[in-house]
């Protein structure tokens, strides 16, 4: 198998950071005021980023869809 061809199956993650003591205390307080432990909140945080396209990718994919659109209706 060419190292191109391989593929890699993250099922879970586990992930430890270091933040400043402001930031941790304001992470603790959101989380306290959501009622949520502080790992609920940072995974809410991470899938909302994660989940959120690009502003560059949303532009680059409106000129396609523009460039395009004739294409497409004659391939609907």
């Amino acid at each position: 198998m060419l190292a191109s061809e391989a593929r890699v199956t993250v099922l879970h993650m586990k992930l430890a950071i270091e933040l400043p003591p402001a930031q941790a205390d304001k992470l603790r307080a959101e989380a306290e005021r959501l009622g949520l432990s502080v790992e609920e909140l940072a995974r809410a945080a991470l899938t909302d980023l994660l989940s959120t396209p690009d502003p560059e990718f949303q532009a680059v994919a409106r000129r396609v869809v523009t460039k395009n659109r004739e294409l497409y209706k004659r391939l609907a």
